[in-house]
């Protein structure tokens, strides 16, 4: 039955298991050669290796995009904790040891085998819970006709003490040397491997040992290469009259050639659809745009690696290959770090990998805004060869630039933002624009510049806000319904409707956000000097106690010094928001001069107008007309055409 508690301690002997494994991330062109590298980091042999791909490697076409195996690697657990427990038992934590770690459940074994003239055994201990060695079995298998001396009681020790891995002595035997085993050294002519065959011994002859073996391989001049476990098992089980492996030539390790490691998707197939909340696909959210801002890594160059030389059995060099370098594909508005391998963005802009080259696209262009490319978020300008269609939205921190029309969408830009062909919101359409909008004619929709509001034809039943100025320059310059605000002018041609019933209301002469941020610091200021007022107190009182007792105990010094400081500080935050609020109230009072209405037509009733906090509702028709603020009135003067300002064109656009 599987308790809690046995899982428990289960869990925390895996853990255990886990701790002790060491891994290495390795790179290279083959799966073979990242095995072999991590062979050599790790001090053990490919064949005691396990592997995670991390990434797949690729041979590309013709040598393009070609793409190194990316593996973690780690030794065998199983291998990892017999080595801890060998080394815990040479130090002498044997039980600390087998309490610790129980891998696997491996009985004891034994080898009896004569060397010489000696019989010699080796007691391998149990591992877990497997059985240990039988002495009476160990005695047995030691027993033989032609045995001159057997010590029994040290057999007994060691089928319970076991050997530490090697072969100790536990008697004699009648030898005969006719019978000996005989062994033969074979070098293969490339010297990459040697060799032996050994036939069986006769009797009273005596056994091949692992020094006879190293010492044949050291008279035949191997130097390299010997595979001490291969020599050890043969030893312990003997394969006879057939080819055994004992030496093998240390290959080379070609270095790997350099590559690039990219930090963007450079196979535009792979980017992934956006998913929403209950785990559908969002086809709005194509996510084909890939945003970089500049000074972000885009790439880097693995530098490539030196060879390692092997050796031949016999100690003759075996030369490796450098691996090879590659140039660094730096393309358009990309730059190179100080590393000299890692690339990076000059600019903000849409990454993209062209041919061989890392390009950062300041202008993304689409012939239009549709399913086919979803919304599209950038950084950087956008250029719309098309319509923006209902429901599908821009929002970029350049410029934007649209030569079609915009309908029910959300259009939002950090610079300018054009619209060739106009909007037609239906009331479900938002434009805002850090700097000035630009469009043939904004109808049923909520525009929003930080300065001019720029248009040809007709501003129609919309929400219009400018910091600075809204202009009507087309022979059809009418403002019809809605609301129009501008800080310093609106200028149109006709403002309302011939037939009336619809309401329009223009406004200008004050800045509602200047005024939040008065109206802000000026209660800032109120508290402050309420701070400053009672830290005068706390100065005045400490002053007095210090005249009066000519001295004051070390707290109220520091108190009163602290006191000081911050008053200096009050007073100085207390001058800075008197600079800004005498800015923003001159600012103010300038609008309250500047701030117009300029009707080139026909004002017609219905309107109302209001400059600064004061309205004007326009009762009958009024042709060429400015609407102006003075001493607390709305008053109307004749309309002056030099009086109507002229922006021009946006810079850097092909559409007016």
């Amino acid at each position: 039955m599987v308790t809690l508690n046995k899982l428990r301690l289960d869990m925390e002997k895996q853990l255990q298991v886990d701790k002790d494994i060491t891994t290495v991330e390795v790179i290279g062109e083959t799966l073979d050669e990242c095995l072999a590298d991590a062979a050599v980091q790790l001090e053990t042999k490919t064949s005691n290796l396990e592997y995670e791909v991390i990434e797949k490697g690729s041979q590309g076409i013709i040598g393009l995009m070609k793409k190194p195996w990316r593996i973690k690697v780690y030794e065998n657990p199983e291998l990892i904790q017999k080595k801890k427990k060998a080394a815990a038992v040479a130090a002498g934590q044997e039980s600390e040891v087998i309490e610790e770690i129980q891998i696997a459940n491996t009985d004891g074994s034994y080898f009896v085998h004569r060397f010489a003239s000696n019989i010699f055994v080796k007691v391998n201990l149990p591992e877990g819970e497997g059985k240990p060695v039988d002495p009476d079995d160990l005695i047995n298998a030691a027993i033989r006709p032609d045995n001159t001396d057997l010590d029994e009681e040290l057999l007994r020790k060691l089928a319970k003490e076991g050997t530490n891995g090697e072969y100790v002595e536990v008697g004699d035997f009648n030898h005969i040397s006719v019978g000996d085993a005989v062994m033969a050294v074979d070098i293969s002519k490339d010297e990459m491997q040697a060799t032996i065959t050994v036939s069986a011994p006769t009797a009273g002859g005596c056994e091949i040992s692992e020094e006879k073996i190293i010492n044949a391989l050291s008279t035949q001049g191997v130097v390299a290469g010997i595979d001490e476990d291969r020599i050890i098992a043969f030893v312990d089980t003997p394969s006879y009259n057939s080819p055994y492996v004992v030496a093998s030539a240390i290959l080379p390790q070609n270095g790997t050639d350099a590559y690039i490691q990219y930090n963007f998707e450079t196979d535009k197939t792979k980017l992934k659809l956006k998913e929403t909340a209950n785990g559908q696909v969002d086809f709005k959210e194509l996510n084909l745009i890939q945003n970089v801002v500049a000074g972000q890594p885009l790439a880097k160059k693995i530098l490539p690696t030196r060879g390692k030389g092997g050796k031949t059995i016999m100690g003759r060099y075996l030369e490796a290959k450098n691996g090879k370098d590659i140039g660094l594909p730096i393309g358009q508005n990309t730059v190179l770090d100080k590393d000299g391998c890692t690339i990076l963005a000059e600019k903000n802009g849409h990454v993209s990998l062209v041919g061989d080259k890392i390009n950062v696209e300041e202008i993304y262009e689409v012939q239009g805004v549709n399913i086919k490319t979803g919304n599209i978020t950038y950084m950087g300008t956008v250029l719309c060869r098309g319509d923006v269609e209902d429901g599908f939205d821009i929002k970029a921190d350049g410029n934007i630039e649209i030569y079609g029309s915009v309908g029910r969408c959300k259009i939002e830009a950090g610079g300018d933002i054009v619209i060739s062909q106009g909007v037609m919101g239906r009331d479900e359409c938002e434009i805002v624009s850090s700097k000035s909008v630009w469009a043939r004619f904004i109808q049923n929709a909520k525009v929003e510049a930080k300065e001019y509001v720029v248009v040809n034809d007709n501003i129609m039943n919309s929400d219009v806000y400018a910091m600075k100025k809204v202009l009507l320059k087309g022979k059809r310059a009418s403002i019809i319904g809605g609301n129009v605000f501008a800080t310093e002018e609106i200028s149109a041609k006709n403002i309302g409707s011939s037939g009336g019933g619809i309401v329009t209301k223009l406004s200008v002469g004050f800045d509602p956000e200047k005024k939040k941020r008065l109206a802000e610091l000026q209660e800032l200021q109120a508290n402050l000097v309420k701070e400053l007022e009672e830290v005068e107190l706390n100065i005045q009182t400490l002053e007095n106690n210090k005249k009066v007792r000519r001295s004051l105990p070390k707290e109220k010094e520091e108190s009163l010094n602290a006191f000081y400081g911050q008053k200096t500080d009050l007073v100085a935050q207390n001058e800075e928001y008197t600079k800004e609020i005498d800015e923003i109230n001159e600012r103010l009072r300038e609008l309250k001069n500047v701030g117009c209405v300029n009707a080139s037509g026909t004002v017609y009733p219905g309107v109302e107008i209001t400059v600064r906090d004061e309205k004007d509702e326009v009762k009958s028709e009024t042709k060429a007309v400015t609407f102006f603020y003075d001493n607390g009135f709305v008053k109307r003067g004749k309309f002056d055409p030099s009086q109507v300002s002229d922006v021009g064109a946006p810079d850097g656009y092909s559409a007016n």
